[in-house]
């Protein structure tokens, strides 16, 4: 082996190039692609409100003849898929993290899912007394609702403005959705919704190649 290879540079511009490729590298292990952070939710949104809104138009009717589980299967399927997409690409990337940063991270996880938990406890409850095209309206409403507000709680969290503004947008739009009344509702959402979640990620992965860049 030649010791002379492993020897630090003695040239400073080849130094500081050597750095800012440990930095870049760095980045990018710790930074992981924003589009498996938005883009997974984005499909499951897309597809599983898509079929909501085929087999549950507005007036109760289906506009294609699929059975009245499929769609809240499929939702259920997609965002589990979702979540554990996400779910692993943050452990690979954050997993080796502490600190605050970390700490603020596992407490906004615990908000997510203890606050799905108990709103679905309670719709539960709630929604066998309502009739069909209103109990599905109460819970899709209510679970984007929670979404938006837990996006612009980690935006505030984190000073991200992408990510405040994707919750102020989904916010808007289930507002709008729950307005247009049930059929209309998940139309919205997954044309709006994912279709946001969409152009969110492109977004931000542009600025990441930019911030590894420079």
């Amino acid at each position: 082996m030649d010791l002379d290879d492993e020897s630090p540079p003695t040239d400073p511009a080849a130094a500081l190039r050597l750095i800012q490729d440990q930095r870049s590298a760095a980045a990018r292990r710790l930074d992981p692609d924003a589009r498996l952070l938005y883009w997974p939710w984005a499909v499951a949104w897309l597809i599983g409100f898509g079929l909501f809104f085929l087999r549950f138009t507005p007036g109760d009717r289906a506009l294609v003849d699929l059975p009245s589980w499929l769609p809240l299967t499929v939702l259920f399927v997609l965002l589990a898929a979702a979540g554990t997409v996400q779910a692993v690409v943050s452990m690979r990337a954050y997993g080796q993290v502490t600190g605050e940063s970390a700490q603020r991270g596992k407490w906004y996880g615990y908000a997510w899912a203890l606050g799905s938990v108990s709103i679905y406890a309670g719709l539960g409850r709630i929604a066998e007394h309502l009739p069909h095209d209103q109990a599905a309206l109460l819970w899709s409403a209510t679970a984007v609702g929670l979404t938006g507000a837990l996006h612009m709680a980690g935006g505030a969290i984190w000073l991200d403005q992408d990510l405040f503004r994707l919750g102020v947008w989904i916010s808007v739009i289930n507002l709008i959705g729950a307005i247009a009344g049930p059929g209309w509702h998940p139309l919205v959402v997954a044309v709006a919704g994912g279709g946001g979640m969409l152009v969110a990620g492109a977004i931000a992965r542009r600025r990441q190649r930019q911030r590894q860049q420079s």
